[in-house]
């Protein structure tokens, strides 16, 4: 069999691999994508990302939270609603995700092949699908419901062979398994089942307080369910700025009712087919629950790749390793997205897909990742960062000065009735360089991003001082902060100038 030849096989459709075909094609290069699902977008579209927030937006809506604090009146969720009613925005939004994916493939005139993927040698991908390919990000597959159905005379198992000039690797990342948990049990869950819940559980232990466990703990505490997240840890998302950590903790217990049990690692976990399932920790404490969401990290998806073909060694967890062009030890084979790990989020991926490309093309549209990444966490409050902790800060000895705003404090965030809610800005003394904004509150997520453009562009205070923002809008939130700065900086101490009159 002669392999059909590509200037470009991508292996996974989830935004990595997307934003790398779209780009090879914007550079006039003949591009294809691999998938393994009957559905593509990978994770970020159908388990992950946009699922996950989703059902957090309706969560906040049916539950009649914004109603409680906006008008004091209680519009409880009504207690007869099914999980296919809570479910229903989340399935249309996964479904219109998709559709918009199909369409980009087929503007680009990428191929789209359905079939699990694995190299024969570094510039030979073996294909085995179940349907014939076509122009266009379209397979003999048709669609229904934002679902693929494959027609009954393409269900065949057949093999293809692709050759790539250039090949990446963009499968993504499965939840962790760890053992002791019986995972075929239909209420043990990880963080891609749990979707596919069929009733909402009265009670839910999260196993992780992590970035996962913890915006899904907050999603199901808002519907009422009794929610307690057990880590063998005693700090909450630690990554984060720990005045941010500490308010997030305190609004997930004061408003939800999430109940923390840190410093305990589950030893035992029995579920029997019916009645509430046991975990029993290390501490010799007990907790019957419900349901139990496993959250303990997620693991590259390579196992089936055969990297060792293409001259590639994995590392921990089937990560692989690449350099800052996203390059493996094979020089014309890119990874990017979860495969490679750390941030793994959605909006880091395509700039790694897309800078890997450009080198990969030789373009230079875009040469390196920036330098600074926003990191936005779906919890209810949300919070969002970039840069400097006031802790990495402080290790570093940095002289430097924290000005704040509350939400209360700007008409908007009266509007919106965000009582908790801040933003902090940090700046060096001397000269007011900003190094780290800091948000929780309601769309903290797109507050941030003033801060990041600021960051990026290197700005003091001077900018915010200097900007008009929209009122009444959170923006404004920028300006209150570096006044604060500011007034906490006071003057500075400058060097006396010599009097031209007392000179000879």
């Amino acid at each position: 069999m002669e392999p059909t030849p590509y200037d470009l096989i991508v292996i996974g459709s989830g935004p990595a691999g997307e934003s790398a075909a779209a780009a090879a094609s914007a550079f006039g290069k003949r591009a294809a994508i691999v998938e393994r699902s009957t559905l593509v977008g990978g994770a970020s579209a159908n388990t992950g990302t946009l699922p996950s927030k989703t059902l957090r937006e309706t969560a906040l809506a049916i539950s009649g939270l914004k109603a409680r604090d906006l008008y004091g009146v209680d519009l409880s969720l009504r207690h007869e609603a099914t999980v296919a009613e809570f479910m229903y925005h989340e399935r249309r939004v996964t479904a219109n995700e998709r559709r918009r994916i199909e369409r980009g493939l087929s503007r680009h005139g990428v191929v789209l092949y359905h079939g699990d993927a694995s190299f024969l040698d570094p510039h030979t991908i073996r294909v085995v699908t179940q349907a014939e390919p076509r122009e266009g990000g379209h397979t003999h597959a048709h669609h229904e419901g934002g679902h693929h159905h494959l027609h009954p005379q393409a269900t065949r198992h057949h093999e293809v062979l692709l050759r790539g000039e250039t090949i990446l690797i963009a499968t993504g990342s499965s939840p962790v398994h760890p053992p002791g948990f019986d995972f075929d049990h239909p209420r043990v869950l990880d963080s891609d089942t749990i979707l596919q819940l069929e009733r909402l559980p009265r009670s839910l232990a999260v196993i992780g307080a992590g970035v996962i466990g913890s915006e899904y703990a907050c999603t199901f505490a808002a519907l009422g369910t009794d929610v307690w997240i057990v880590d063998g840890r005693d700090e909450l998302l630690p990554f984060l700025d720990a005045e941010v950590s500490r308010t997030l903790e305190d609004a997930m217990r004061n408003q939800l009712g999430i109940e923390f049990l840190w410093k305990n690692r589950v030893t035992r976990c029995e579920s029997p087919e019916y009645g509430d399932i046991t975990l029993e920790f290390d501490t010799g404490g007990r907790l019957c629950v419900d349901a139990v969401l496993v959250a303990a990290g997620r693991s590259s998806n390579t196992a089936s790749l055969s990297l060792a073909a293409a001259g590639i060694e994995p590392g921990p967890r089937g990560l692989i390793n690449v350099d800052a062009h996203y390059q493996t030890s094979v020089p014309h084979i890119y990874a990017a997205g979860d495969v490679i790990g750390f941030p793994a989020l959605a909006s880091t991926s395509m700039e790694q897909a897309r800078v890997a490309m450009c080198h990969a093309f030789h373009t230079g549209y875009k040469t390196d990742l920036a330098p600074l990444l926003p990191t936005g966490i779906y919890t209810i409050p949300e919070a969002s960062m970039i840069g400097a902790t006031e802790e990495d800060i402080k290790a570093q000895g940095i002289d430097y000065v924290v000005g704040r705003a509350n939400y209360a404090q700007c008409a908007r965030g009266e509007i919106i009735g965000d009582q908790i809610g801040f933003l902090k800005l940090l700046f060096r003394r001397d000269d007011m360089k900003l190094l780290g904004v800091h948000v929780i509150g309601e769309q903290a997520s797109e507050v941030v991003h003033v801060g990041v453009v600021a960051m990026l562009s290197e700005a003091t205070g001077d900018l915010f001082n200097r900007s008009c923002f929209n009122f009444p809008t959170l923006g404004d939130l920028y300006k209150i902060a570096t006044y604060d700065a500011y007034r906490q900086r006071g003057p500075i101490a400058t060097e006396p100038t010599s009097d031209p009159k007392s000179e000879g």
